[in-house]
């Protein structure tokens, strides 16, 4: 399975991922070699295989990608309805989830593009407060060259996926 072959179901994923739980969650690896998952709510996947996400929030991601760039980035569909209806049939329609891995890059200001994709992500909850005291600075982003992905498996209920 490669990325390419795959890339239109990791999409859809990371967007069921994305929706469901409002965030993915990053993992990166401490000097001590300690890991760390950061939650991220702004994770934007591009066609070419690679992704961006506003970096506002990780101290210790910051730090442990200084060392060590690799990383892996996890999104599951969180959302009842889609897991209620998989035990009732008994397989899943979709993977649950999906883990990419790659190498994530320096900070670097913001594309206006770019913004404009996070402000109609954070759009439905601009009016309240908690947004404007989180989101409302957003303008530096990490590139991700993603090389690698698995999908989230429960072999028995998605035999059927993934060929």
């Amino acid at each position: 399975m490669t990325l390419t072959q795959h890339w239109k179901e990791i999409v859809n994923l990371v967007t069921q991922g994305q929706r469901s739980s409002m965030h993915c969650a990053i993992a990166s690896v401490g000097d001590d070699g300690v890991p760390n998952i950061t939650p991220v709510g702004t994770v934007f996947l591009r066609d070419d295989h690679t992704a961006y996400f506003f970096d506002s929030y990780t101290s210790q991601f910051a730090k442990n990608v200084k060392s060590n760039p690799n990383v892996c980035l996890m999104a599951v569909n969180t959302k009842r309805s889609f897991w209620f209806s998989s035990f009732l049939k008994g397989k899943f329609s979709s993977a649950p989830g999906v883990r990419l891995y790659g190498t994530v890059g320096e900070l670097r200001e913001a594309t206006e593009e770019e913004k404009s994709a996070v402000h109609q992500r954070i759009k439905p909850l601009s009016w309240t407060k908690g947004s404007k005291l989180l989101w409302s600075d957003f303008t530096q982003v990490r590139d991700i060259s993603l090389t690698d992905f698995r999908p989230v498996q429960y072999p028995k209920m998605m035999e059927h996926l993934w060929n």
